[in-house]
């Protein structure tokens, strides 16, 4: 591969490294403070009812569910935590720092554009891809290669020619001269050896432009993959939003259940649960959708 196409090769994927990277841990980041709004929130639970199991409006089984709740929550924040210094350590690795660093990093809006028609897209990661231009020119170097052996097959002609002045000369003899041979070479018996290289040069040559059929129906195979991850995620975008809503309303009836006595600890757990769960799914859509348009921006060749 020339040195331009693998220079653009080698920029695109650290690109997409840098991004994928990037936008891990702004979930990671995300996802955190989620952990952290939860274990404060179940606190203020375990509080209450810690509370009230003294005055005996409350059981003690309640208690023992609201602090298993809140041992949930904290294990989340460890595992939250966690995932937020990895993503620090492959940020810092994407952008080639060896040492341990960390990072303020600014949130980035949802892509304005929508995306591309899929066929369009497939012509265009076609167009702009270095590795489908290099294959292009070794196959192209193939097929002349494979027509310059079959033309050894063409005879050959050469011409020798040669004219002078002789100054010291016989009276019948003209003192110019001038000659011409042609040597003409039919190239037939050789053991074969034109027609193996030929057939050698042909092989090689369908070789190439089978790579070639074959990487371009892998172009058009990860873009439509790229194309559909990010369509989907799109898609999640809404539908997380609705989920949250609705759960965080399950969340409110049930709290007010559980407060005038016409709901258990159960109930609230789970409104708790499936609220925390719809908050982790809402911060990760938003930032899994930039991570799939930057995946399908890289297969476009469009990624800056």
């Amino acid at each position: 591969m020339p040195s331009a196409l693998r220079y653009q090769t080698t920029r695109a994927d650290v690109l997409l490294q840098v991004h994928r990277a990037y936008f891990s841990v702004l979930r990671s980041s995300s996802i955190l403070k989620v952990a952290q709004e939860t274990v404060a929130a179940r606190q203020v639970v375990v509080d209450q009812v810690t509370a009230l199991a003294k005055s005996k409006l409350k059981s003690e089984l309640d208690v023992s569910f609201a602090n298993v709740n809140l041992g949930e929550a904290k294990l989340l924040l460890i595992q939250a935590q966690n995932d937020l210094k990895a993503g620090h350590a492959e940020l810092a690795a994407a952008l080639g720092y060896a040492g341990e660093r960390t990072f303020e990093l600014t949130d980035e809006a949802l892509p304005a554009t929508p995306l591309p028609d899929l066929s369009q897209a497939v012509v265009e990661a076609m167009r702009d891809s270095p590795e489908l231009a290099a294959l292009g020119f070794r196959r192209d170097a193939a097929e002349r290669f494979a027509k310059a052996e079959e033309d050894l097959w063409l005879p050959s002609i050469s011409a020798l020619g040669g004219a002078g002045i002789v100054p010291v000369h016989g009276s019948n003899l003209l003192n110019r001269f001038a000659a011409v041979g042609l040597n003409i070479n039919v190239p037939i018996f050789n053991g074969h050896l034109f027609s193996a290289r030929r057939a050698e040069a042909k092989l090689k040559f369908q070789a190439e432009e089978q790579n070639l059929l074959n990487l371009q129906d892998e172009i058009a195979r990860d873009v439509r993959v790229a194309w559909l991850n990010a369509d989907t995620a799109f898609q999640r975008l809404g539908l997380t939003k609705q989920l949250l809503d609705q759960a965080s309303q399950a969340l409110d009836l049930a709290q007010t259940r559980y407060n005038l006595g016409l709901g258990s600890i159960v109930e609230l757990s789970q409104a708790q649960l499936s609220e925390t769960q719809a908050e982790i799914a809402q911060s990760s859509a938003k930032y899994e959708y930039q991570i799939q348009r930057s995946i399908l921006d890289h297969q476009l060749g469009a990624l800056r």
